[in-house]
């Protein structure tokens, strides 16, 4: 790919001006209350646009165009079915408890609804897989480079952490938040033109019609059977296993995320945060789905389009934005659109290494190494947690290079980690009897019921290390149906642990419980302050497009 000089000079300025808003902000960074947390001093807006962005890294941006190509429309299924459900549940239901607890994270609400053990557990494997997925990103941005600039892999990896490393390390979370602010506005200006372009060039709606495969044009048919369709699942797995499982598992419970509306000012604002985030969510399916199936309809008309393999003689989907940019942004126009991509992968990675840091030195840390420390001690401790959280993603970087969608490699530790957290906050906030031993107990049964459902199938040439029992169509599936088991079996030894188990007093559970907290009277706010208003709206948007592409 040949780049001219104004190309590089947008990518130059884009990485001076990230390193430049961490290094301005680090002069409000004096206890570590602001660098982990942000002192709860964000606007709404900000966090709003975070939110989104925290999400929008490698795995949204370079992952959902992969799925695209790969899977067709049903890829739509990760925003009308697996997120704005998710989101609102999170806004108006689970917020309350979050904020309302005066938690620092996710794990220390564990250990004020349950026990020290359980937050403890879940510290553990949030901190493994934020770091494993800021390798992903880590990993994907070093692949771009590589691809679009010429630049050597191991080179472009250590050059991008450090870019990473200088703004999170100065600014903490803010400086993570404001940074994902400006990276959300970049991946719109810069990926939506290729959108527009791909769309001219391939004939517009009747060449995609006339060139791509119907089976990937639809978002529910085709769902009787995971051999009529290609993303190899079926409407239960579809439903149950992301649209419930899955999705409510990475929103409801996932750190990175959360942590953004925890940074609010207020709580109507934390709830109304997740909520107001998903009216842009829902329509980005047109900025990060829409280029894998333009580029479907490509290689049906014109050569060029082909997409290389990966290290495995897999046919890599990751390199399916890359390769459009390559094709069909002329000069100037390319180098904004690279840098969208160094955006998206630069957001996912800074939000995971803050939400790393935040974990460790809360719920591991001072937990159970130095509980009474200075708060400069903890600021000290944060920041080299950030050192050491980038030097784990560059390890962890290497990992990802042996998949074809890395979408789907994150769907599989999502379903290692998150569906079977998802079962014990789900139980615990509406269920009183939840014990500290029943949710301990479940999620260890829960994870080592995923990690025995990998190790038994085969999928794509993934998984089957103890035994090649049986063998799922493709990798979503897998990981769909692994959510569904360690969430059910989760879900299943909580209960059984807990009625033999004794449940804390109900005192101790007012702010943790539903049925235990004083409820919000939300019909008195107005309907643009009304989280629960906001979200009826956001479902009647995702029912019509459910409709619309059925």
């Amino acid at each position: 790919m040949k780049l001219e000089f104004l190309d590089y000079l947008i990518i130059a300025i884009y990485f001076i001006l990230v390193m430049g808003i961490g290094l301005v902000l680090k002069k409000k960074i004096k206890t570590g209350n602001d660098f982990l947390l942000s002192s709860h001093n964000i606007p709404l807006w900000i966090t709003c646009l975070a939110f989104i962005s925290a999400n929008l890294g490698a795995q949204e941006v370079l992952g959902m165009a992969a799925n695209g190509a790969k899977y067709g429309l049903y890829t739509m299924h990760f925003y009308w079915l697996g997120a704005a459900l998710a989101m609102i549940f999170l806004g108006v239901y689970m917020m309350p408890f979050y904020y309302g607890s005066k938690a620092r994270s996710v794990p220390e609400y564990l250990k004020l609804r349950f026990d020290e053990k359980t937050r403890t557990f879940n510290a553990l494997t949030f901190a493994a897989m934020t770091v494993f997925s800021s390798g992903v990103s880590l990993y994907a941005l070093a692949m771009l480079m590589k691809v679009i600039l010429g630049w050597d892999f191991d080179l472009s990896i250590w050059l991008a952490a450090g870019v990473v490393l200088i703004y999170t390390f100065s600014g903490g979370l803010t400086g993570a938040i404001y940074n994902e602010v400006l990276q959300f506005f970049l991946i719109i200006i810069g990926i939506a033109p290729l959108v527009y372009i791909g769309l001219d060039k391939a004939g517009g709606l009747d060449g995609i019609l006339q060139h791509v495969d119907a089976a990937k044009l639809h978002v529910w048919k085709g769902l009787d059977s995971p051999a009529n369709n290609p993303m190899g699942v079926d409407a239960f797995s579809m439903v149950f296993g992301l649209g419930f499982v899955l999705a409510f598992g990475y929103w409801c419970t996932d750190f990175l995320v959360v942590q953004r509306a925890m940074a609010t000012r207020n709580l109507n604002e934390a709830q109304r945060t997740p909520v107001l985030a998903a009216f842009p969510k829902i329509l980005m399916p047109a900025i990060v789905i829409l280029p894998g199936i333009i580029l479907l309809a490509l290689q049906g008309q014109h050569a060029g389009f082909e997409l290389p393999v990966n290290v495995n003689g897999d046919k890599d989907y990751n390199m399916v934005l890359p390769l459009l940019l390559q094709k069909l942004y002329p000069s100037g126009l390319l180098g904004l659109g690279i840098t969208a991509l160094i955006a998206s992968f630069m957001s996912g990675m800074a939000g995971n290494v803050t939400a790393f840091n935040t974990v460790f030195t809360y719920d591991i840390y001072q937990t159970h190494i130095k509980k009474n420390a200075t708060d400069r001690h903890y600021l000290m401790i944060g920041k080299a947690t950030t050192i050491a959280g980038i030097l784990i993603s560059i390890a962890t970087a290497y990992v990802a290079r042996g998949f074809n969608s890395i979408m789907d490699l994150l769907q599989l530790v999502f379903s290692f980690v998150n569906a079977p957290l998802f079962a014990t906050f789900f139980l615990g906030m509406f269920w009183k009897r939840t014990t500290g031993h029943g949710a301990f107990w479940g999620l260890l049964f829960g994870t080592g019921a995923a990690a025995i459902t990998h190790g038994l199938s085969v999928a794509e040439g993934k998984g089957g290390w103890l035994v090649h029992a049986f063998d799922f169509y493709s990798a979503t599936g897998q990981a769909f149906t692994i959510a569904s088991i360690s969430f059910i079996v989760c879900l299943l030894f909580t209960i059984a642990i807990s009625l033999f188990t004794r449940a804390k007093a109900e005192k101790e559970l007012i702010g943790l419980v539903y049925s235990l907290t004083p409820k919000q009277d939300l019909k008195s706010k107005t309907w643009y302050t009304n989280p629960l208003y906001l979200g009826m709206i956001v479902l009647a948007i995702t029912l019509f497009f459910n409709i619309l592409f059925f």
